[in-house]
């Protein structure tokens, strides 16, 4: 019973460990070379570059330390965050999850499979919804720090599932190899349809 209760409080990102508070105000000046590739205020142009803004602190704090601890490996963050320590990290998370994201468009043709999986998941394949865990509007769990993927571009979203199933660029930092599993069940077809409609869901 108590493994059941400890599983579900680290589910639900439910711990005792303290994290540092973001000031968004300190992080805009902080994050400003950030702009360069994810946009001012987060909302990225080029489809290969993740859209920060409106993303949940907690998943952005994490995925900051796993940049700069080395076990996620960005290419072009190179040293970026060499010289930056945890307030810093949290800062810049804080100023980014205070930005409104936008919203893309889903291809047409794409969009009832990619909504099929998203609300529905596969059964047959002991695939689970996103919807589980980043809500039906795409808006994640910032609370448990689970992402926020309504609006991301469809082009990074599908190479994100794509390291997930190959354990490639260190996608290997999901919580209980969580995203490892389900990617490992989607088909290059399914990760393209399911992309598409998380990039114009909001």
């Amino acid at each position: 019973m108590n493994k059941l209760i400890v599983s579900l409080l680290l589910t639900l990102g439910i711990s005792g460990v303290a994290h540092a508070a973001g000031d968004a105000a300190a992080g805009q000046a902080k994050a400003a070379v950030c702009g360069a590739c994810h946009g001012p205020d987060g909302n990225s142009m080029a489809p290969n570059f993740p859209k920060l803004a409106g993303q949940g602190e907690r998943y952005l704090t994490k995925q900051l330390k796993d940049i700069k601890d080395g076990k996620r490996v960005v290419l072009e963050m190179t040293g970026l965050l060499t010289n930056l320590n945890d307030q810093d990290l949290a800062d810049m998370a804080a100023y980014f999850a205070s930005q409104k994201g936008s919203v893309g468009a889903a291809d047409p043709n794409l969009v009832a499979r990619g909504e099929a999986l998203f609300r529905g998941g596969n059964l047959e394949k002991g695939l689970p919804a996103c919807t589980g865990c980043h809500s039906p509007d795409g808006k994640g769990n910032a609370a448990a720090g689970f992402p926020h993927l309504g609006g991301q571009h469809a082009q990074y979203v599908a190479k994100q599932l794509t390291d997930f199933r190959k354990e490639a660029d260190g996608r290997s930092n999901d919580g209980e190899a969580m995203m490892r599993t389900i990617a490992r069940k989607l088909s290059d077809e399914e990760i393209a349809a399911v992309a598409s409609y998380i990039q114009g869901l909001h």
